[in-house]
């Protein structure tokens, strides 16, 4: 098996390892092209072990930074992740107002030109958000072009 960087293969020592003892078991070789060593011999073997072990310290140290920044984050008061939620009674009026027969970029221009602020606290709706809005309140959309639901729907 031929990789471009030990790195990439596994981020975990006990995967290498295991990876590595596969490789020597069903006697097929691990060509990672970054060391330029041989894992068949036992000082490529402990090139390779030192170089896993340096991928998993650098994927926790990465983690703990990660953790680290999205803590400070939150203590800011960002919100982080994940659709914003629409109020009720505003995901409503934009149901009730498509059903009505209105375009997603009537409904977006109306919304924008009464100062309701969008989601994520912005001032200028687009069609695309209301999709969304629309999509995660269980609305059946229209196929592009036509304006008015069947009375079945």
């Amino acid at each position: 098996m031929v990789v471009s960087k030990l790195d990439r293969l596994s981020r975990s020592m006990l995967d290498f390892a295991r990876l590595l003892e596969r490789s020597s078991r069903e006697g097929w070789r691990l060509l990672p092209l970054d060391l330029g060593v041989d894992l068949t011999t036992p000082a490529g073997e402990l090139v390779a072990s030192i170089m896993a072990s340096v991928a998993q310290w650098e994927r926790r140290i990465i983690s703990q930074r990660t953790r680290d920044a999205l803590a400070v984050r939150r203590a800011e008061g960002v919100r982080l992740g994940g659709p914003v939620a629409v109020p009720v009674d505003l995901a409503a009026l934009i149901a009730a107002r498509y059903r009505g027969g209105s375009t997603m970029r009537d409904i977006a221009a109306e919304l924008t030109a009464q100062g309701v602020p969008t989601p994520r606290g912005g001032t200028q709706w687009r069609p695309s958000t209301l999709v969304r809005v629309l999509h995660r309140e269980g609305v059946p959309m229209l196929p592009r072009g036509r304006r008015r639901l069947s009375p079945a729907a």
